[in-house]
């Protein structure tokens, strides 16, 4: 019996998202691009945005919990400015979501000062800040991120390379970096490509950016993405780069191209529009059903649904209508507010279905909630039947490495067969792409034939790249 979640939260929730921007001309002010880089970037995280930037050989931070367009007023964008900064948005993954475990994490030692902005999760975070408050160093945040602060000045006295590299060296777990210093930027990421980073060139500078959409969004050039294990290191004299690590699989979260980051972007050579299309496609050859109309759940859905449609010759319709301006459905006080959240977040176009048999197309399926609703709203508005299909595999482990995924218990694939999640959900089918389906999906020159060559598929298989206890 797959037990009810309407309660609970649902879909998987986003990694954090950086920007940092060099400019050679110390008279050049980077705040500005970095908040209309951080705009790009907020599909990544909601929770809290922050901003910091060297002037003068000296870091200041502004941050906030809200949106970016909340927390950076004009009053408070006024405040700081400077020739090298960074930006973050955050979705707590690690830490409580509160205004002391915002990023920017700043340090301010003998020789000189630093501020790290990070999108990942360490997976022996625990470890390392036991070993460091024994070495007498002091904490103000549960972040992991403050870990990563507090190694580099520990280190700083070997230089900035060596601090780094012996950093880089000591965390596990995913991580793509971005380190600010008094006079260099430094981008980092793990040694299996978990999270995505991006080098880019601006006329005068330089751009590291968790997604290409974000240089674009500033008048950028995208130089190229940032191999595992590899750091650059951009000053006022040059862009250096060297790798911190023996090479390993990579391994880069599939749901980045399932889900999180927005169609425009492209990651590791593989764009993100495109692998939708491809896995709407391939869901339409392994799952096809007789229908009138298929339609995609917004926003990531759609691509997906137009693909399906190409590749089973059905009819596509918006049919679904999202309210961009509605929260979160969790942060709702009771039962029957949540359930409103829901109601006023998707609406139905009720001539496009009205006595057709519809093809719901979705990114993923963790408890249900959305979906159940959405198919009662679709046959309340009159379709006939509503068939679900899902581009990605079924949600059965949770994520370790910088994705806010749910207790296992609590993942509705997880020891329930698809009869009874289809049951469950009011559906009158129900089907997922295959693991291998997927894969074909992200075809790209790091995916190697009949192997998962490239990604990390834990949530779907539990075989992680990384071991985690």
């Amino acid at each position: 019996m797959v037990a009810n979640m309407d309660d609970k939260p649902d879909k998987l929730k986003e990694a954090c998202g950086i920007f940092g921007v060099f400019f050679q001309d110390p008279e050049k002010d980077v705040v500005p691009l970095i908040y209309y880089g951080l705009l790009s970037l907020q599909h990544r995280g909601q929770e809290s945005a922050g901003i910091a930037a060297v002037y003068h050989n000296t870091i200041e931070c502004r941050k906030g919990m809200g949106l970016v367009g909340e927390v950076f007023t004009p009053e408070l964008l006024s405040q700081i400015k400077g020739s090298a900064g960074v930006g973050h948005v955050r979705y707590s993954t690690f830490g409580t979501s509160s205004i002391e475990n915002a990023q920017h994490f700043v340090s301010r030692f003998k020789l000189g000062s630093i501020a790290v902005a990070h999108n990942g999760t360490l997976t022996n975070a625990d470890v390392v800040r036991e070993l460091l408050e024994d070495a007498g160093v002091g904490f103000t945040s549960s972040s992991d991120s403050e870990v990563i602060v507090n190694l580099i000045t520990k280190n700083y006295k070997k230089g900035l390379e060596k601090a780094l590299t012996d950093t880089i060296k000591f965390i596990k777990g995913s991580y793509a970096l971005a380190v600010l210093t008094d006079d260099a930027l430094v981008g980092a990421r793990d040694p299996n490509g978990l999270r995505p980073l991006c080098l880019g060139k601006i006329s005068g500078g330089w751009i590291l950016a968790s997604e290409s959409c974000a240089v674009d969004s500033v008048g950028g050039e995208v130089v190229r993405d940032l191999d595992p294990g590899e750091v650059v290191i951009i000053n006022k004299d040059q862009v250096l780069s060297f790798t911190f690590s023996e090479k390993t699989r990579r391994a880069v979260c599939s749901f980045e191209y399932v889900y999180f980051a927005r169609p425009d972007s492209v990651i590791d050579g593989v764009d993100v529009y495109g692998a939708r299309i491809r896995a709407g496609e391939i869901l339409g050859r392994e799952s096809a059903v007789a229908a009138d109309l298929v339609i995609g759940v917004p926003d990531s859905g759609i691509p997906a649904a137009l693909g399906y449609g190409k590749a089973t010759g059905t009819p596509f319709g918006l049919g679904i209508v999202k309210s961009k301006y509605v929260g979160r459905t969790f942060i709702a006080p009771d039962q029957a507010l949540r359930e409103r959240a829901v109601s006023v977040k998707h609406n139905v176009i009720q001539s496009e279905v009205r006595d057709k048999r519809v093809v719901l197309i979705d990114d993923s399926i963790v408890r249900g909630t959305t979906s159940r609703r959405l198919v009662s709203i679709l046959k309340k508005a009159g379709a006939r039947e509503v068939h679900i299909r899902v581009c990605s595999p079924p949600v059965r482990f949770p994520c370790y490495f910088g994705i806010d995924t749910p207790h296992r218990k609590d993942l509705i694939s997880n020891g329930n067969s698809v009869g009874e999640l289809c049951a469950s959900l009011g559906a009158d089918s129900l089907a997922f792409i295959s693991v291998e389906g997927l894969l074909e999906s992200l075809d790209s020159e790091f995916r190697k034939e009949g192997s998962p060559g490239g990604y990390c598929l834990g949530c779907f298989t539990g075989e992680y790249p990384i071991p985690v206890s």
